[in-house]
């Protein structure tokens, strides 16, 4: 039996704060914890403090049956925490805390040999923030092998976004994720001048040489954008618990669903159907490996 193929998920790794608790997020993070869920082997590669938030991180990760040898430790800042507000069940805010460990994830040797072979990286803009993470991150994207795919999920949160990042980020990615409210943010600050999806997309693949890009429709589903084919899901009805993590696991199933070598109509589909489920759990890391198997029966 083949090796399973290993996701990394290349970012930010912290704590979503609720009123009443907190539990394990980031974006990266949360694609990598479900991409192991699904039968990969998810890897974080991220930047925790060394302080007691960050051992519970690690611990929790290890208890999930992740690596977290990826997982650096910073000895001057502290581990991430976004405050969330979940009182929208399908429309979460965030306030993501500053200085932190994962601002500056560093390209040690351990990182390069990981990266050098994966078989899909995903990334995205909320971790570039920091100089030192955005070059770590950038650099890092230029030494994957030839076969490996690149996943941008763009995820503009709050304030955090530049042009420069966001250009240099499309160009190096294969397949490009982003919601219907970031094509309206894009569209103007990449200066492409078509809010409507299809020529959006058009306009991303043709100027970065993106192969799909795919827009989340939240309840309303996905459209995907490739290489002379469009496919149009609907979504999938199901009781919102919280939207948190939700896209990120819609990210890994589309992930696992090219890896698999599925049709791009077996990936939204799939897609669909886990980020569904994950929103109808609280949390972004939600235990559904069993569930997530006996779906994946069902495709191509």
């Amino acid at each position: 039996m083949p090796d399973p193929p290993i996701v990394v998920g290349l970012g930010e790794l912290l704590w979503d704060v609720f009123p009443d608790l907190r539990r394990p997020g980031g974006a990266p993070a949360n694609v990598a914890f479900q991409a192991g869920q699904l039968g990969c082997r998810g890897t974080i590669c991220s930047r925790v403090g060394c302080d007691p938030l960050g051992d519970e991180l690690v611990r929790f990760l290890s208890g999930q049956g992740l690596a977290t040898d990826w997982v650096q430790r910073d000895p001057l800042h502290p581990t991430g925490t976004v405050t969330v507000d979940a009182s929208r069940a399908n429309h979460p805010t965030y306030v993501i805390h500053e200085n932190v460990a994962w601002d500056h994830i560093a390209l040690d040797r351990g990182l390069r040999q990981l990266i050098s072979s994966a078989s899909a990286v995903c990334f995205g803009t909320l971790a570039q923030r920091s100089a030192t993470s955005r070059a770590t991150i950038q650099e890092a994207l230029t030494e994957v092998s030839r076969q490996c795919l690149i996943v941008y999920d763009v995820n503009l949160r709050q304030h955090w976004y530049d042009r420069e990042w966001i250009e240099s980020s499309l160009a190096k990615a294969h397949y490009v994720k982003l919601n219907t409210d970031e094509v309206t943010v894009l569209s103007d600050l990449l200066e492409i001048g078509a809010a409507d999806h299809f020529l959006f997309a058009e306009a991303i693949r043709q100027r970065y040489q993106v192969d799909v890009v795919c827009v989340t429709r939240g309840a309303a589903g996905c459209v995907m954008f490739g290489d002379g084919e469009t496919v149009d899901r609907e979504g999938v009805a199901v009781k919102v618990a919280d939207a948190v993590g939700a896209g990120d696991a819609f990210t890994a199933a589309w992930i696992y669903g090219r890896l698999q070598g599925w049709p791009l109509k077996a990936q939204a589909a799939f897609a669909n159907e886990v980020g569904a489920m994950v929103a109808s759990r609280p949390g972004a890391m939600p235990p559904l490996r069993h569930e997530f198997a006996r779906l994946a029966e069902r495709f191509p």
